[in-house]
């Protein structure tokens, strides 16, 4: 197992520097003029090279490139353009808002997809069945910035019993009910296609382990339908850890329009900011990070799945 994590490992290696270069030229690509933005259009051509000379912009990009990777392997993505802090700093706070809709999201996705999976599985040609799997593809068709507009619609404008934005009451909020009930509606965006993806993934899964041998001997001896659809899941469940794990690193880089639209303090929302103002080092340092926790959630699914399954390990 520790042989496998290390060549996992291994492997990661080149996958981050490659994501870290084409974050650093994408983030290159972004319109505007970051010295103009800074020193405003009646600048002189003397405070413009000067300042191009401190942000080190006047060198060859491989260089920049360089000397940028070389300062975020030591945990220094810079200065943000825009506001006196850390891009570190920024990031490590809106990042730890982000994981926490993710987990929320994610939970919900897993326990949805696992309930609609084993009910499309095990009755697959009746109305339990086909029920889930047109909810299953409703779920995945439907974009989740329209998922959130509609329910901020209804539930926070015209029903009013839950708030439309916001992590906490500005006025008297605080504490953990106040906080759960301020998730509620962007974890449902944010689950609705993850959810859809794990209900097919594990039902396609569990269908094909329900057609095993095993399972016809189990019938054969009159077990119920319980006890097998437990087995038949045990035995799903390297297919349901992977594709889970997938989704979960998918809600941490892929919630930017549903923390936008609930005003969600997290990476999302700062990376929207940060590109509206062309604030370079923010976003480099933003996109790297959720880049980076893709790639370690990979790692993290490659380990649960050898743990469950140990022939991944050879």
């Amino acid at each position: 197992m520790i042989r496998f994590l290390v060549r996992r490992l291994v492997l990661a290696v080149p996958t981050v520097v490659g994501v870290s270069f084409v974050v650093f030229l994408t983030a290159k690509l972004v319109p505007g003029d970051p010295v103009a933005s800074l020193l405003g259009p009646l600048a002189t051509p003397l405070a413009r090279a000067e300042l191009v000379a401190h942000l080190g912009l006047d060198r060859p990009w491989p260089v920049q490139f360089v000397t940028w990777l070389g300062n975020a392997l030591r945990g220094d993505l810079g200065m943000a353009i825009h506001e006196p802090r850390a891009v570190a700093e920024i990031v490590a706070s809106s990042f730890g808002d982000t994981a926490l809709l993710a987990l929320a999201g994610g939970l919900i996705a897993l326990v949805g997809g696992v309930v609609l999976g084993v009910l499309g599985a095990m009755y697959p040609k009746r109305l339990p069945g086909r029920l889930t799997s047109g909810l299953s593809v409703v779920a995945m068709s439907a974009p989740q910035y329209s998922v959130a507009l509609l329910l901020v619609i209804v539930f926070a404008v015209h029903l009013r019993v839950l708030p439309a934005g916001g992590m906490t009451d500005p006025i008297d909020g605080g504490g953990l009910a106040d906080l759960l009930v301020h998730m509620v509606l962007p974890a449902v965006s944010v689950a609705l296609i993850p959810l859809g993806v794990i209900a097919r993934m594990f039902r396609s899964a569990l269908t094909e382990v329900l057609g095993s041998p095993f399972v016809e001997a189990m019938r054969a001896r009159g077990i119920g339908p319980v006890r097998i659809a437990r087995h038949a899941a045990h035995n799903a469940l390297p297919a349901l850890f992977t594709i889970t794990g997938l989704q979960l690193a998918y809600l941490i880089g892929g919630v930017v329009f549903v923390e936008t639209i609930f005003s969600w303090p997290g990476i999302g929302l700062t990376l929207y900011n940060a590109i509206s103002t062309r604030d370079l080092p923010l976003i480099q340092g933003g996109v790297l990070v959720v880049a980076v926790s893709f790639v370690l959630i990979n790692i993290l699914v490659d380990a649960a799945h050898a743990l469950v399954d140990p022939r991944v390990r050879r």
